[in-house]
């Protein structure tokens, strides 16, 4: 009788099924990413003369959101509070931070006592500067006005 021959043993790994895999993953994030806000909805008053603030993007910035509907939002973490916890929770944040600054982002459509109410709560909590966040007017291209 004759022996077969057997094929070669392949030694190498596949590595194909995992890299299509991989692209598919990094696909999805790339699609979703842009979709994640950070922070609560709020559609932010719009203004002519705002000043960009570069230090409320960081990820480490204090921020605190109010929507239309009264609630309140404290980011980083983008946690769901109430008033009266916000002083502890901002010296909390604030406690190894040389910047003692923070944010308030509100809806246009949110009350003015709801916003006050931030402001004193931020400062019985030792904030030193608060901004607020809003949306500047889109300008006008030169030659597009009406006649």
């Amino acid at each position: 009788m004759q022996k077969k021959k057997m094929p070669p043993v392949v030694n190498d790994i596949n590595v194909t099924p995992m890299v299509d895999v991989m692209l598919v993953l990094l696909i999805i994030f790339m699609v979703i990413t842009p979709m994640l806000s950070k922070g609560a909805q709020v559609d932010k008053v719009v203004t002519k003369n705002a000043i960009a603030m570069q230090a409320a993007d960081k990820e480490d910035a204090i921020m605190v959101a109010i929507t239309r509907n009264g609630q309140f939002y404290l980011s980083p973490g983008n946690n769901q509070i109430h008033i009266e916890d916000l002083p502890g929770k901002v010296r909390d944040l604030q406690t190894n931070k040389m910047d003692k600054t923070c944010y308030i982002k509100a809806d246009a459509r949110a009350k003015y006592e709801a916003v006050e109410d931030v402001v004193d709560n931020l400062r019985a909590a030792g904030v030193d500067q608060i901004g607020l966040i809003t949306e500047q007017t889109p300008k006008e291209k030169p030659g597009s006005g009406t006649n």
